[in-house]
């Protein structure tokens, strides 16, 4: 069923396969971000999520020139996905990137609930685990992660978060809208399969990955399933593909390179260590962009 969505930070790393992958699921789509998407029939607006009244407007507006048609105003939203975001450390600093990440999401959230939009999905990330973005050589504290796992983050970004994930339950609870968190993994483009070599030749270099991946197009997948199911309140799903990015069973691999971390529960054959089990479960995510699929390691 096509779904009118208002999605931020649609051309960044992410932004710009999910957005697509909605577009053909026959949605309509709105993009709010900084910098414009260059895809026919998406309107990019340019928004400051920082200011509130900014972000009020922005979800109460026409998509395109079409709506004037109408003549009846701007037509309700269905549904907002917030990834918008200061990506990551290192490129603002620190209290600008958590500033900006906590504050955008609060904004986004209180505009799309005072709407009356009941259906939010937000990026939430990996580094919520705490080792991403680690000072030092830092373990987790078991495998698999999974959602129920004690978030520990130390850095700015991996704290803004896991206080958005806060934000969102306030919300969800206050409202009974849905709203979803998407811990997403270490998004990997189409073009990017080449470094996966590398990566299973050196595994310490994936250890702050969890030695998971997201395949951007996967990711689409997973939010048009969010869009899709209602009901659920407040939930947190990881968003990684099935597969840990190494070419041995997982619970071989981990007692070679984790050795120090519990294992909770058995693993099977690949899995990988950030688990994905309750986005397929629930949700009936199903992967179609297996690392594999792309990477020829010479065996």
């Amino acid at each position: 069923m096509s779904k009118r969505i208002v999605f931020t930070g649609g051309s960044g790393k992410a932004g710009r396969y999910v957005v697509p992958y909605l577009l053909d699921k026959g949605h309509q789509v709105l993009n709010l971000d900084l910098m414009p998407l260059e895809h026919p029939g998406v309107t990019t607006l340019n928004v400051d999520l920082r200011d509130s009244g900014q972000v009020f407007n922005a979800l109460s507006m026409h998509f395109d020139f079409e709506g004037l048609e109408s003549g009846t105003g701007p037509a309700p939203v269905d549904a907002v996905v917030h990834f918008a975001a200061v990506p990551r450390i290192l490129l603002q600093p620190d209290n600008v990137t958590f500033q900006a990440n906590v504050v955008s999401t609060y904004n986004v959230i209180e505009a799309a609930v005072k709407l009356g939009i009941r259906k939010i999905i937000i990026a939430s990330s990996e580094t919520t685990y705490g080792v991403c973005f680690a000072e030092g050589d830092k373990d987790y504290h078991s495998f698999p992660l999974d959602e129920d796992y004690d978030v520990d983050p130390m850095d700015s970004y991996g704290l803004s978060k896991v206080v958005n994930e806060k934000t969102a339950r306030a919300f969800a609870m206050r409202s009974g809208a849905d709203i979803y968190a998407l811990r997403i993994g270490n998004v990997v483009e189409p073009h990017e399969y080449d470094r996966f070599p590398d990566f299973i030749a050196h595994p310490p270099s994936r250890k702050r990955n969890a030695w998971s991946y997201i395949d951007a197009r996967d990711l689409g997948q997973m939010v048009d399933l969010c869009v899709a199911r209602d009901g659920l309140g407040f939930q947190v799903f990881n968003a990684v593909n099935d597969e840990i990015t190494a070419d041995q069973p997982t619970a071989e691999f981990l007692a070679k390179w984790a050795p120090g971390t519990p294992i909770t529960r058995p693993i099977s054959g690949q899995e990988a260590p950030i688990s994905n089990r309750k986005i397929r479960e629930v949700l009936g995510f199903r992967e179609e962009h297996k690392w594999r699929r792309y990477v020829d390691l010479g065996h």
